[in-house]
């Protein structure tokens, strides 16, 4: 599909308050950090309760952006300052985007797996991408993209080559499923584990049992375990008074379950489970233990059974079920290097987020790559590669290290990088690795799973003793959200970092609390804030026991 700024108008039935040329527009923008094709890119100004995207405008401009969707708080005087730009003015920015999002969608007639629920959705959806991967083109949402602006950047995503969609959708309040539902428009529904995760927003389980069915009005099967009365009873209230045509398939206990399962043998390192299906008996094997993902391999089995991917096959597959923490781990590496672990998937979309993650990161100017081939992408292997060079080189990279075949056959595509190399598997880079070659830079590591590099990230990784404090920091996010929901609009946060984070990493902490909007941070002594202004953090920040001595570094670094 190609789009542009007229025919985006006509779909979301804005007004272009000034137009100067119809170029063509391939990418969604909402924040200026992650631009990468600036003349191909259009600008959604989101304002919100923290900060007004209107402000970004000038910046983005002044990077090569031409192409802007504003709300009404645009004032037209503004107008001038951009002479070269198009702006299309919209009621309201967010309904612009989703409009825009399903009209890409009814483009489109390749089967779509919606997943909602309380919890698990992002486990499901990666863990059928891993199943699903050697069958089809997949496109997917990126990380935890569900809510009503992570959708409709997912959808964007379809490409003709792609053959199966896997989008999961998460709601809070009453009435946003009927928003994600013609974005997503799945023919097969998931809903996963229902729990009290979420629940705040609604008089009780079943209320929110049945906003999140709102998904499924279109689709033809309903993949469930029906072990919970309450679900099982609002599934069929949703099957009689809104979508009879749906199948129902339900896996669990019950004898009446389309997948029985009958027995759960749980060990150390793994669990075996026992099930029937339209009489035949098949055991299969995890390699997990505990109750949730249990409960989301069983699904992902279901969805396997009813898509008829042969059952042997199948089960040589859930035993190769991975865990999800190779997504963008950060770890501290030798030589003072901080390593990025996304060595779990490797395809263009996931390699944008590694890529503006790894820009990011502001502590060292120095930055390496470390990438295998990629595989079942649908695209050309020249024209793959050559997207590959251009995405990475934009992005100011030192140091580029590719590892595999097709990478080795392709290494003239790369010429814009004076350091590079490439080796034909991960076992010659481990043969050719010097660990003196690695000091003060950040190694972004982006494989897939056949090259195995963790084998690389525990070449990298710092090794001081077996005790370790792990941070959550979605957790931390999360509780900045809740205690941000406490506060009156025009109230702005200050959050203390001093004394290394109170033990949790200075410049970490700050730079995802610069991330999530805060306004201030604050220090005890003056060394702590030059130390964090010389990392990149650009937030003020408070001395809140500044001496005479520390004035001159005051005004330096202020």
């Amino acid at each position: 599909m190609k789009y542009t700024i007229s025919n985006i108008a006509q779909i979301t039935g804005g007004e272009l308050i000034q137009f100067t040329i119809d170029n063509e527009i391939e990418h969604l923008l909402l924040d200026s950090r992650k631009l990468n094709y600036p003349q191909k890119s259009i600008f959604f100004a989101f304002s919100n309760d923290t900060r007004s995207g209107l402000l970004f405008i000038d910046e983005l401009y002044q990077n090569g952006v031409t192409n802007f969707i504003v709300g009404n708080d645009f004032l037209m005087n503004n107008l001038s300052k951009f002479p070269f730009a198009n702006f299309l003015k919209v009621g309201n920015v967010l309904s612009a985007l989703q409009q825009l999002a399903i009209y890409h969608r009814n483009q489109f007639h390749l089967p779509v797996i919606g997943i909602t629920g309380s919890n698990g959705k992002t486990i499901i959806k990666e863990w059928l991408n891993q199943l699903l991967q050697d069958d089809y083109h997949i496109v997917r949402s990126p990380k935890s993209y569900n809510s009503q602006i992570g959708v409709p950047l997912s959808v964007w995503q379809i490409k003709k080559e792609n053959n199966l969609g896997i989008f999961e959708a998460g709601i809070s309040l009453p009435k946003e499923m009927e928003k994600l539902q013609p974005i997503i428009n799945p023919s097969i529904g998931i809903l996963n584990y229902m729990g009290d995760a979420h629940a705040e927003g609604f008089e009780n389980t079943a209320h929110k049992i049945n906003e999140k069915l709102q998904l499924f009005q279109s689709s033809k099967v309903l993949i469930y375990c029906n072990d919970n009365n309450v679900v099982e009873r609002e599934i069929n209230r949703f099957f009689n008074n809104q979508n009879h045509q749906i199948e129902l398939f339900s896996w669990g206990k019950n004898n009446s379950s389309t997948l029985k399962i009958t027995n759960i043998f749980k060990s150390a390192a793994n669990t075996l489970i026992d099930v029937i299906y339209k009489e035949k008996q098949f055991q299969f094997s995890i390699p997990f233990n505990d109750d949730a993902s249990v409960y989301n391999a069983i699904t992902c089995f279901a969805t396997l059974v009813y898509l008829g991917i042969s059952t042997e096959k199948t089960i040589e597959k859930m035993k190769e079920l991975l865990p999800l923490e190779m997504r963008l781990e950060l770890k501290q590496g030798i030589n003072q290097c901080t390593i990025i672990n996304d060595s779990y998937s490797a395809d263009i979309d996931s390699l944008k987020i590694a890529l503006n993650f790894l820009h990011q990161q502001e502590l060292y100017k120095k930055k390496t790559i470390v990438i295998s081939d990629f595989s079942q992408t649908g695209l050309n292997q020249e024209a793959l590669y050559h997207q590959i060079a251009e995405l990475v080189s934009q992005k100011n990279i030192k140091h580029f290290v590719g590892i595999g075949p097709e990478l080795y056959s392709h290494q003239h595509l790369f010429k814009d990088f004076n350091q590079k190399k490439f080796y034909k598997c991960t076992a010659d880079f481990i043969i050719d690795f010097d660990p003196n070659k690695y000091d003060h830079e950040t190694i972004l590591l982006k494989g897939t799973r056949f090259f195995e590099f963790e084998k690389i990230s525990k070449l990298l990784e710092f090794k001081l003793h077996d005790t370790l404090l792990e941070i959550n920091l979605n957790a931390l996010k999360k509780n900045l959200k809740t205690y941000r929901s406490y506060l009156q609009k025009e109230v702005k946060i200050m959050a203390m970092v001093k004394a290394f984070s109170y033990g949790s990493g200075t410049y970490e902490i700050a730079r995802l609390l610069e991330n999530e909007g805060v306004e201030y941070l604050a220090v005890a002594y003056t060394d702590e804030g030059v130390e964090l202004k010389k990392a990149g953090v650009r937030l003020p920040i408070m001395v809140m026991n500044a001496t005479e001595i520390g004035f001159d570094n005051i005004l330096k670094y202020a």
